[in-house]
């Protein structure tokens, strides 16, 4: 990314200091600085002038690549591992790709849609979503309910597309979108059966009039805070907190069909340990674990225990490198302070994802659409 020509001033003085400095004597940024300037204004430099910039963007460059996540100020746990330079969305990996010995593709070989079977069964979920009444029963006045699970990114997002939805004509009338998601209330908060998150849904449920046998859709983002070592540690983890949350989503919504799962938007902005880069990167890996344990069968996630799993929008890319499916980029200005939670543009980037899956999507259209 080109940045523009003061905030490349900027960058070099404040970075630069924060690391040690080559064979030849400390920089003088107050030198640097001048340098910089002199050359905006049309002067020329000496070789020994550019030599010594030369020094100084070398360990910018330095800095760049060894920042925890990319961007100054960043701090993280003790056992969290950096990023590396670049990451490559799980859309674009492809089937020879690998990222730490895992395949690219939301469904694994390279595929970024359903395999067969799976769609089928897909198929014959959607085929029962229909309006409900507050019993659970068929009504032409029923409704569809529709919840989102998850932690605070995912509250702020959800909200925000709700607002965008209900105030569309594309979506049906029949559809009623409840934020459930809740701040500070990622995966781990949710696997416990008797967890205060879930008597909140009710509360919310009930606030909003629609009934937990009305509830037949749910959007889960996944995402544990401050995770820790590396996939297999930390994915695990993620994985078997999701599960939880699937088996007791499906006990309070006996009619819940499918969920819909994502993962993280871009960490490399992060400036705490809450979920920086390579974390919110890998959290795409526990959603498609869990595909692939469904498609093949495993007893845990069987429909009378979990609903039938999807992906949702994939949200993850990376930076403003982007990615090769949509012009999708993550900028610093798409997140607050913390680097880690979205601003309002990061949350109209999510919100408009979300009605644009929802509304297109050939799995989705068919219940959340207007027909």
């Amino acid at each position: 990314m080109k940045l523009p020509p003061r905030c490349s001033a900027l960058l070099l003085l404040g970075l630069v200091s924060l690391y040690a400095q080559p064979a030849g004597g400390p920089i003088d940024f107050d030198r640097a600085r001048q340098l910089i300037e002199r050359q905006r204004n049309g002067g020329t430099l000496t070789p020994e002038e550019k030599a010594y910039l030369d020094r100084a963007r070398a360990e910018r460059e330095k800095q760049s690549r060894s920042s925890p996540t990319g961007g100054p100020g960043a701090t993280r746990a003790a056992n969290q591992r950096p990023a590396p330079t670049r990451l490559t969305p799980l859309t674009d990996l492809g089937a020879a790709g690998r990222y730490e010995g895992q395949d690219g593709g939301l469904y694994g070989g390279g595929e970024n849609t359903p395999p067969a079977a799976h769609r089928q069964a897909a198929v014959q979920q959607l085929a029962q979503i229909r309006p409900l009444n507050s019993a659970g029963r068929p009504a032409d006045d029923g409704l569809i309910g529709f919840v989102a699970l998850s932690m605070s990114n995912a509250t702020r997002e959800f909200s925000h597309f709700k607002r965008l939805a209900d105030a569309s004509p594309l979506k049906s009338t029949h559809v009623a979108i409840v934020d459930c998601a809740q701040g500070g209330q990622a995966m781990a908060e949710w696997a416990p059966a008797a967890a205060r998150t879930w008597q909140v849904t009710r509360e919310r449920l009930a606030a909003a009039r629609v009934s937990p046998e009305q509830v037949q859709v749910a959007w889960i983002k996944l995402a544990n805070k401050g995770p820790t070592g590396s996939l297999e540690e930390h994915g695990r983890k993620l994985e078997r907190d999701t599960l939880a949350l699937l088996h007791n989503a499906r006990a309070l919504f006996p009619n819940l069909r499918l969920a819909y799962l994502g993962s993280r938007t871009y960490g490399g902005h992060a400036t705490n340990p809450l979920n920086p880069e390579p974390y919110a990167y890998e959290s795409a890996f526990p959603a498609r674990w869990l595909i692939q344990r469904q498609i093949k069968g495993d007893p845990e996630l069987v429909l009378t225990r979990a609903p039938l799993l999807l992906w949702g929008p994939y949200l993850w890319a990376d930076g403003t490198h982007g990615r090769a499916i949509d012009p999708l980029v993550w900028t610093r200005g798409d997140f607050v302070a913390d680097g880690v939670h979205p601003s309002d543009s990061g949350r109209q980037k999510v919100a408009d994802l979300l009605l644009t899956f929802f509304t297109t999507d050939s799995l989705a259209k068919s219940w959340f659409a207007r027909q």
